[in-house]
């Protein structure tokens, strides 16, 4: 059974996430700066990268690899052309999640921005694991409304999203990474126009456990 992200028009998906009553794609770019520096890390692992929106903000001397991980070969192939100075710096990887022989290179800081609801907490344990983060920041959806998916002229898209959307709150979270050893450690949330908001969490990696 293929995942309906393999299936979902990268175009259709942007244009849904930065208009005026939506602002997602927006927003998060600019929190994605925020994500990259604010832990002293060369390597970065970004899961669910669609398009590679927050890319723009890599800058290379800073920055050594950053790991774009997505199940859309698409999305990776677009994020390679829309990027050429990143060459030698960004690493496409393909990979599903929710696969159990799923792989990961390692690197300092993971990002999951509007990810973990597409995989699950259990399968996002298992993608922390492998990648061995010493921080991981994640942002996740706040609905004060009904459905996960805010209205618009793109709406059609997203019809199957429903069939792995998983939902996800900040205690779940948070109580999901203490069991493999991350630590809260920050938080900020950000408003959007729809009713919604974003919330980012922040973990870091415990090694001194009594």
């Amino acid at each position: 059974m293929s995942n309906p992200w393999q299936n979902i028009n990268l175009e259709d998906y942007e244009n849904h996430m930065k208009l005026d009553s939506v602002m997602q794609l927006q927003s998060m770019n600019e929190m994605m700066n925020e994500q990259f520096y604010t832990y002293p890390v060369k390597t970065i692992m970004i899961l669910g990268i669609a398009g590679g929106n927050g890319l723009n903000h890599i800058r290379p001397g800073k920055i050594e690899k950053v790991y774009g991980v997505d199940i859309n070969e698409n999305y990776l192939e677009r994020c390679v052309h829309r990027y050429p100075e990143l060459e030698g710096i960004f690493e496409p990887v393909l990979c599903d999640l929710q696969a159990e022989n799923a792989d990961l290179p390692e690197a300092e800081l993971l990002v999951a921005n509007l990810f973990i609801e597409y995989v699950g907490y259990e399968n996002f344990q298992r993608g922390v694991t492998k990648a061995a983060p010493k921080y991981v920041s994640a942002i996740i959806q706040i609905n004060r409304e009904e459905g996960f998916v805010s209205d618009s002229p793109y709406l059609h898209v997203f019809d199957h999203l429903d069939e792995v959307h998983r939902k996800i709150d900040r205690e779940g979270l948070i109580q999901a990474m203490n069991q493999i050893d991350y630590h809260h450690i920050f938080e900020i949330e950000r408003e959007l126009p729809n009713g919604k908001s974003l919330l980012r969490l922040d973990f870091e990696k415990q090694t001194n456990r009594l």
